[in-house]
């Protein structure tokens, strides 16, 4: 009976396997479902044998592969012998996607290069967003970190808004946004690190140029409240050095009370704008000590503030480490909400806060009222305050200059223009003294041919004396008279004219002869 158990249990095993259904599709082929339609591959999952797509698909697999010049070869190959083919603007597109994942200064030129040829040759179709877009990509690439060129930063911004502004029905406008944001907090914190440093070293006029421009610019940026903050202690720090001028009392008090006031603003603006971010408590310290009013934020204010801080992603200890070695800079403290600048507001130079501060001083002398935003205004590049000419149009002539200075005119150069007794326009070099009136006779027709204008040459043509020869120098002690040879001097030693010379002690540059047991010396 034992022995029958393995013969039952073997026909029961054949007994349900033949009662199961088998389907000899499920056991000898792949239960893998076709991909999908893509962007990138409109008839992936089809069975179709068309030679432009089997090319096409072995481009994409080659530059799945890293062999860029192999998948290069073959869409060129597809373009040229299927113009007509409906992968014709994908394979136009990938031949940029090529040289971008190659990498590279020379490749990533060339990348641009085929992307602006797309975006010219098909300027309507939905690709182009996507061409422009990659464009951008290439400079946010190469950006550097914010103490370096920023030649990379600025033409990705300028590209990102370009693809903003073109394509704004396009799916790819939020990441846009998104990388200009990026790019800006890189931009601001290379303005903020230039301002702080001018405000380290005292240079409160260069300072503020920098940090009004940053706030102006950029109002996302992660440390916009500090920038406020220092741009208002600069305006402090200028109140602090008026005390110092050579003015009156009342003029030193006008003065300080227009810088504080500037001051204020900064720090109001700060709890007004930035009501939840970190350093607003020190924004009301700030007013408190200069006995201003501090002001409450709205509703919408604290909203969009929270908002902001809410987004950034903290930096931590991983991403410093990271950053001491990564060639780009890093943009984690970005803002992931808000609109960024989509123009740049007009740039403040430290000139024109020099210029601004010296009609400060000016007005606070004069007790005259201040301009509200005097930073910004154009201001005239001339002391007397006219407009200096524009390339296009002429300069004024010499002698529309008018006479301010009692006889003699001066320029917006600086330069004096000195007027003789006869009206006449000189270098203002006056003639000598004893030099000769110019001859009475002297014919109208050459001053004619000449444009009525006087010779520069002396007036008295008479015959100059000749010129006195030099005396004799004194003889030379050093040198031979007459040609006469030089004195023998007679020398101890000599016999038959020549000097005994002792072998032993004087070098010489001729062998010696060797004596004596030198001789067998070989040295």
């Amino acid at each position: 009976m034992k022995r029958n158990i393995p013969s039952i249990s073997a026909l029961c095993l054949l007994a349900c396997m033949a009662a199961a259904p088998v389907s000899h599709a499920g056991i000898f082929t792949s239960k893998k479902k076709p991909s999908k339609a893509t962007a990138d591959d409109p008839t992936a999952g089809l069975t179709t044998k068309q030679p432009d797509k089997e090319l096409f698909d072995k481009a994409l697999l080659a530059m799945k592969k890293g062999k860029y010049d192999v998948a290069r070869l073959d869409l060129q190959t597809m373009l040229n012998t299927y113009p007509e083919s409906e992968y014709q603007m994908r394979a136009k597109l990938a031949i940029g996607d090529t040289w971008f994942k190659e990498g590279g200064t020379a490749a990533l030129e060339q990348a641009e290069a085929e992307y602006k040829d797309f975006e010219t040759f098909f300027p309507n179709a939905p690709e182009a967003a996507e061409a422009q877009m990659k464009v951008a990509d290439i400079y946010f690439a190469q950006m550097e970190k914010p103490d370096r060129d920023d030649t990379n930063a600025l033409r990705a911004e300028q590209e990102y808004r370009i693809m903003i502004q073109q394509f704004p029905d396009s799916t790819l406008v939020p990441r846009s946004k998104q990388r200009l944001r990026e790019v800006q907090e890189v931009l601001a914190d290379r303005e903020f690190e230039v301002g702080s440093f001018y405000a380290s070293h005292e240079n409160y006029p260069a300072a503020i140029a920098r940090l009004q421009s940053l706030t102006d610019a950029y109002p996302l940026y992660s440390h916009s409240d500090l920038a406020l903050l220092q741009l208002g202690d600069a305006y402090a720090a200028e109140a602090n050095l008026s005390q110092r001028l050579n003015i009156g009392g009342a003029a030193k008090e006008r003065l300080a009370a227009i810088y504080d006031d500037r001051a204020a603003k900064c720090y109001a603006e700060v709890v007004t704008r930035y009501p939840m971010a970190p350093h607003v408590e020190d924004a009301r310290e700030r007013l408190i000590g200069l006995a201003r009013p501090v002001p409450e934020p709205s509703q919408a204010a604290l909203a969009e503030s929270e908002a902001e801080e809410q987004s950034r992603v903290q930096v931590k200890l991983k991403d410093r480490a990271v950053l001491l070695i990564k060639h780009g800079p890093s943009t984690v403290s970005a803002a992931r909400v808000g609109e960024p600048t989509m123009t740049d507001p007009k740039e403040i130079t430290a000139p024109q806060v020099s210029s601004q501060m010296v009609e400060t001083v000016r007005a606070a002398i004069e007790n005259k009222p201040v301009p509200e935003n005097p930073i910004g205004a154009t201001t005239p590049a001339t002391s007397d305050g006219s407009v200096p000419p524009r390339t296009e149009s002429p300069a004024a002539k010499l002698e529309d200059v008018p006479d301010t200075t009692g006889g003699n005119a001066t320029t917006s150069m600086g330069v004096t223009i000195l007027n003789n007794n006869e009206g006449n326009v000189s270098s203002g070099v006056t003639p000598a003294a004893t030099a000769d009136p110019p001859a009475e006779n002297a014919a109208p027709a050459a001053a004619q041919e000449d444009g009525n204008l006087k010779g520069v040459g002396p007036a008295n043509t008479a015959a100059l004396p000749p010129v006195e020869k030099a005396a004799a120098a004194e003889p030379q002690h050093n040198d031979v008279q007459g040609g006469a040879a030089p004195p023998v001097v007679q020398t101890k030693g000599k016999k038959n004219g020549k000097v005994k010379v002792n072998e032993k002690k004087e070098s010489g540059s001729r062998e010696k002869k060797k004596k004596g047991l030198d001789k067998l010396n070989p040295f």
